[in-house]
């Protein structure tokens, strides 16, 4: 942390015996937190916006609706403060603006794996979509079973100052991966991160299960369509592959 900013209520360190803090100081640190969430919260709502205008079309003029559930949050003040230490950040605005990239972010519940790399594609594919990073669980999970498609993108906010180009993190997943994640956190809140041994192994058998259970439903999908059916979801590597190859949208690293 600077020096400059020691000794503000936002460090950790800032000790009221021995710092005075005006309430002019207060408030002009409250109004700028309240300024700096507000891009953050406009450029979630940019991106919903392109996701209920999608999910409209989906239900007027197409059978068939693959978004399930969508929902979003703005970081309180108190985990971005968290976060950045955890992660040495210094607590000024324009380093956590640029090194903490999921201070907004949006989840898409899917109906199935394909449809979660079909919205992916439809999203960043979109002109003013830019695409900063992207992690892909689903194809390679993390070691506790977590699935899901994460992805960084930008999108610009017209201010009355200006326009400002805001980073929110999406995130892609099915149903049954949600029901996983859920569970999974309920669990680490209620031991406190020190989850035992044997838990571990059945949650990591619940995300094979809930695989499964993805694949199984996928099929039927199909076959209730007449849509071929393939064992493999066929379109993560192709989805992903045109923006790899295609850096219109800035670059892209997964």
């Amino acid at each position: 942390m600077s020096e400059n900013h020691r000794g503000t209520p936002l460090d950790p360190s800032y000790d009221h015996e021995r710092v005075s803090v005006s309430p002019a100081e207060i408030r002009a640190l409250r109004d700028e937190m309240q300024r700096f969430l507000l891009e953050y919260r406009f450029g979630m709502q940019e991106i919903e916006t392109k996701i209920a205008i999608l999910r409209d079309e989906f239900l007027h003029l197409h059978e068939y609706n693959p978004i399930e559930h969508v929902s979003s949050r703005v970081k309180s003040p108190d985990s971005i403060v968290q976060k950045a230490i955890r992660k040495g950040i210094d607590l000024e605005f324009p380093a956590v603006r640029a090194q903490i990239t999921d201070i907004a972010g949006v989840r898409i519940t899917c109906s199935f794996v394909t449809d979660a790399y079909r919205l992916f594609d439809l999203l960043t594919r979109q002109d003013d979509v830019v695409v900063r990073t992207v992690k892909d669980y689903i194809a390679t999970p993390k070691e506790n079973g977590y699935k899901s498609l994460h992805a960084i993108l930008e999108v610009p906010v017209f201010l009355s100052t200006g326009r400002v180009t805001v980073p929110v993190e999406v995130q892609f997943r099915t149903i049954a991966m949600d029901f996983w994640a859920s569970l999974e956190h309920k669990i680490y809140y209620k031991y406190d991160r020190q989850v035992p041994d044997g838990l571990l192994e059945d949650l990591k058998d619940a995300a094979v299960t809930a695989a499964e259970l993805d694949a199984r439903m996928e099929r039927l999908h199909r076959e209730l369509h007449a849509a071929p059916v393939s064992s493999t979801p066929a379109s993560a590597a192709d989805t992903l592959a045109p923006a790899l190859a295609a850096p219109r949208r800035g670059a892209l690293a997964v």
